[in-house]
């Protein structure tokens, strides 16, 4: 099993559905304060169930959601199809996009799944789809230097707060033998230094800069913020 295969089947990294339901309208509220107008295109690439959508559909002209993952599309059109300002885009629909149609593209929490390779492709296409005045966002990056510890101390954070620290807890205990776990340990999680992910957005025509917050509860993983040269 890869990481897309784990995405597209039945898991369950939530600990209950308040986590679920927090994590979504968390992350959904830190996507639609970037938004700079309300005319925007907005690309929300690898987005998961992105079950918040509708509030960062409503900062924004046109919402753009995309996951590699069938299955997830499948979920997404049946969640907001009578939306008329999301739609859900197949891999075959994002490439055919105008070229420096877009605003905005988001990719949060979706490097650390990708290679290298992957992920100068990824860089490649947003800079095709982007206006001149637009901006990619990459979000929930892995530091070199981080560790299971990080994640789960800004876990038990997000719960404290959240109201469902006990469940979390036990929650915790349930992660070291589910399948996550073992494809974060046979697999892994592409991480980055600062300084290298800065030469890669350098070398596609970006110009970076590290955001001092990132999208979602985990503060100890790092958002850059790109625009086309």
């Amino acid at each position: 099993m890869n990481w897309r295969e784990f995405w597209n089947g039945t898991h369950s990294i939530y600990v209950n559905e308040r986590h679920r339901t927090l994590h979504y309208d968390r992350i959904a509220k830190d996507i639609a304060a970037l938004i700079p107008s309300a005319d925007a295109c907005v690309v929300d690439y690898g987005c998961g169930e992105a079950e918040s959508a509708e509030l960062v559909a409503r900062r924004c002209a046109m919402l753009y959601l995309y996951d590699s993952a069938p299955n997830v599309q499948a979920r997404l059109r049946l969640r907001f199809g009578r939306n008329d300002r999301i739609v859900v885009l197949s891999t075959e629909a994002l490439e055919a996009m105008t070229d420096h149609s877009l605003d905005v593209f988001v990719a949060n929490s979706v490097i650390q799944y990708l290679t290298h390779k992957e992920f100068e492709a990824l860089l490649d296409l947003a800079r095709r789809k982007l206006k001149t005045t637009g901006m990619l966002v990459v979000a929930d990056v892995i530091p070199e230097t981080a560790n299971f510890i990080d994640d789960t101390r800004a876990l038990l954070g997000f719960a404290t707060r959240g109201g469902f620290l006990l469940t979390a807890l036990t929650g915790l205990a349930a992660t070291m033998f589910s399948e996550y776990r073992k494809l974060r340990h046979e697999i892994g999680l592409t991480r980055y230094a600062e300084e290298d992910i800065e030469t890669l957005f350098a070398a596609h025509l970006y110009r970076a800069e590290r955001s001092s917050t990132n999208i979602g509860h985990n503060q100890s993983r790092m958002m850059f913020v790109a625009r086309p040269l």
